[in-house]
């Protein structure tokens, strides 16, 4: 990968690439019914195919845009649904599970090395109000921050990247997208930003037929990278 004198900006994708989002969403589950480990892997798997088909109707034109605020609510209904959960106190708390999110263990230091040389993004499919509370709580500090819900869409449509690249102010090839998540990768490539791979357990590997500008097994080893 070029040096960091290639760049003016750099763009990281924050669920599952910045913090951990399955283990933040099985420790709400666990939380609010308490079942044996197996059970709540399952409900946890109700959960994002919810998120994941509510996502891919809204894409598809079959669903007016909402935001995570709602699709995590109706999320957590169908699991409340599923484990007979009654009490609304419990319920409501679930639905704000993806607020309580922990960062991976090398993610605010190096976003705090990498700020000292470059302007840094956070570029999420998390509603504003979510995106606020998250950041909060696990401790991410921007030079922005950006909501796909201001374009009223979700990753990867190309009118969330090129938020990003208005943002920035320059041209996407001057901008590099860093995620754990292939598919979000090649979102940012059609809309030309270069791309980086980072390894998360959760993440979406690369195919094969991927041609990301960098892979690296961890943040830290990317902004060594791109500041040594």
């Amino acid at each position: 990968m070029d040096r960091i004198h290639d760049l003016e900006a750099v763009v990281f994708d924050v669920l599952g690439t910045l913090v951990d989002e399955p283990s933040g969403l099985r420790a709400a589950i666990r939380q609010a019914v308490p079942l044996p480990d197996a059970a709540v892997d399952d409900l946890l798997v109700s959960w994002q195919q919810h998120v994941e088909g509510a996502q891919q109707e809204i894409a598809q034109g079959r669903r007016e845009y909402v935001s995570t605020e709602t699709v995590d609510r109706e999320a957590a209904q169908h699991v409340a649904d599923l484990a007979g959960i009654t009490d609304p106190a419990v319920l409501a708390r679930l639905a704000t599970a993806g607020e309580r999110l922990s960062p991976w263990g090398d993610s605010l230091s190096a976003l705090e090395r990498l700020a000292a040389h470059l302007p840094v993004i956070g570029l999420s499919n998390a509603g504003r109000t979510a995106l606020l509370r998250l950041n909060a709580y696990a401790g991410l500090r921007w030079h922005q921050v950006l909501s796909a819900e201001t374009v009223q869409a979700y990753k990867p449509a190309p009118e969330v990247y090129r938020l990003a690249v208005e943002t920035a102010g320059c041209a996407p090839d001057r901008i590099l997208m860093v995620a754990a998540h292939a598919w979000d990768l090649r979102g940012a490539q059609a809309v030309g930003m270069r791309t980086a791979y980072v390894e998360r357990p959760v993440g979406d590997p690369p195919a094969i037929t991927d041609t990301f500008d960098g892979y690296f097994a961890t943040i830290d080893a990317l902004v060594a990278e791109l500041t040594g």
